[in-house]
């Protein structure tokens, strides 16, 4: 969910006579963007080939990298803290912090889906489904995460309620995983990348995409409307970018596994691939394109968990003037 971002600044030279102004190319400086997750989800992938392939300085912003974040509150306080204040981010976190008064915008749509998200049991459990889990304990994150909102909506889905089960925060996903395998809960929350490197501890139980609609925006694009007002090229820059390093990721999925594993320092490059096919498959990015149905799915999600009350009028928490003209309608 890593460092630096340079964009240019331009500088005056006054000639000894004061008459004649001269501009010059600035010195490239490093900033720094925010991911959530950087170097664990796969959230980040459009930026890791943008940065590889110079996109984001053909567009303007030199990204040389990215600040991590494991999520939550915690990657809007990097998003703010980062050198340009740009970041990808879980649309909750967001939509949680504009309502707190914090002066940020949703300027673009990042991952659109939870399809590729699964509950998993042992290799020798007896369980074959979500009904299964009646009476059973089932881990997940942490409260409020995008796990909690999907597992209550998944046993909603499925005509069962909070009431008949025993949820269990577990931590991240290795927590998870590590929970199942020792025998301490019936059932715990992971994704196909983590199941496919532990295929001899564990099996699916379900996938959610099979329980529920996945169509779910985990994850927006912001910045503060002070610095989209005052630096709306940077914006624009960045937004173009991560979108024609998605373009690339989708034409050149094995070469994108292969600048993603390096940008994550992780030496598993075939199950990159594995996984970055499966997800195109899944349709996993968005394009930067908002999708209304998907954010109000994980609106659900924050009502389900408690975590606020009503509808969310997106017009006052969304611009989508950064966005190119062919991404300002909803899909």
């Amino acid at each position: 969910m890593p460092k630096g971002k340079t964009f240019a600044r331009v500088g005056f030279v006054l000639g000894l006579a004061a008459t004649i102004v001269a501009w010059i190319a600035p010195a490239a400086r490093a900033e720094t963007i925010t991911v959530t997750h950087w170097g664990g989800q796969f959230y980040g992938v459009p930026y890791a080939v943008a940065m590889e392939k110079g996109l984001f300085k053909k567009n303007g912003v030199d990204v040389t990298g990215i600040l991590t974040a494991a999520g939550g509150g915690t990657a809007v306080r990097n998003t703010l803290a980062g050198g340009i204040p740009f970041g990808e981010v879980s649309l909750a976190a967001a939509v949680q912090a504009i309502n707190s008064g914090q002066k940020l915008i949703i300027i673009g749509a990042g991952a659109q889906t939870v399809a590729d998200q699964m509950w998993v049991v042992k290799k020798d459990s007896a369980l074959t489904g979500i009904k299964d889990l009646v009476g059973k304990q089932i881990a997940y994150t942490a409260p409020g995460s995008v796990s909690n909102m999907v597992i209550l909506m998944a046993l909603k889905a499925n005509g069962m309620t909070q009431q008949q089960v025993k949820l269990v925060p577990a931590g991240d996903l290795g927590a998870n995983l590590s929970a199942v395998s020792s025998g301490a809960v019936d059932a715990g929350f992971s994704d196909e990348l983590v199941y496919a490197q532990n295929k001899e501890l564990v099996k699916p139980l379900f996938m959610v995409r099979d329980t529920m609609d996945p169509r779910m925006m985990q994850t927006v694009m912001i910045t503060t409307a002070e610095y989209a007002k005052a630096h709306p090229d940077i914006i624009k820059g960045l937004i173009a970018a991560r979108r024609e390093g998605l373009a690339f990721t989708l034409g050149h999925p094995d070469e994108s596994a292969d600048i993603t594993a390096r940008a994550y320092n992780n030496p598993n490059v075939n199950l990159f691939r594995t996984h970055i096919h499966e997800l195109i498959k899944e349709n996993f990015w968005s394009d930067g394109r908002l999708d209304y149905t998907g954010m109000n799915h994980m609106v659900e999600g924050l009502q389900i968990t408690g975590q606020i009350k009503g509808d969310v009028d997106w017009s006052k928490y969304v611009d989508i003037s950064y966005l190119p003209p062919d991404l300002r309608s909803s899909q």
